[in-house]
């Protein structure tokens, strides 16, 4: 095979296909300051400028015990605390399974 794609493969990205499919994200709210625990503060970064996420570890999710690799697709405030939407996979009966859940910005540590 010619360059070593695959069929059905255009090349690109998954990123570069995302951001040709006409789709825009919201705006990612200006870098905060988000405290990780009482009397401690931590900077967290938006979730990235064009919408592409960042990389973050997810601590002990309600649905699996540990530290899980996910992605950080962005913030919002409830109540005066930040939560942070991300997709991460948990070990499952018959293998990964994918979540997508917002958690407080405690659980959530940079990569």
């Amino acid at each position: 095979m010619a360059g070593g794609m695959l069929p059905g493969r255009s090349g690109r990205s998954l990123g570069e296909r995302a951001a040709n499919s006409g789709v825009r994200p919201a705006p990612a709210p200006p870098q905060e300051r988000v405290p990780a625990d009482p009397g401690a503060a931590r900077a967290y970064p938006s979730a990235g400028e064009g919408g592409e996420g960042r990389h973050c570890w997810v601590r002990n999710p309600p649905d699996g015990p540990g530290i899980w690799p996910g992605l950080l697709v962005e913030w919002r405030q409830r109540d005066g605390a930040w939560q942070g939407r991300v997709a991460y996979t948990v070990a499952g009966p018959h293998g990964p399974v994918l979540v997508e859940a917002w958690l407080p910005a405690a659980r959530l540590e940079p990569r």
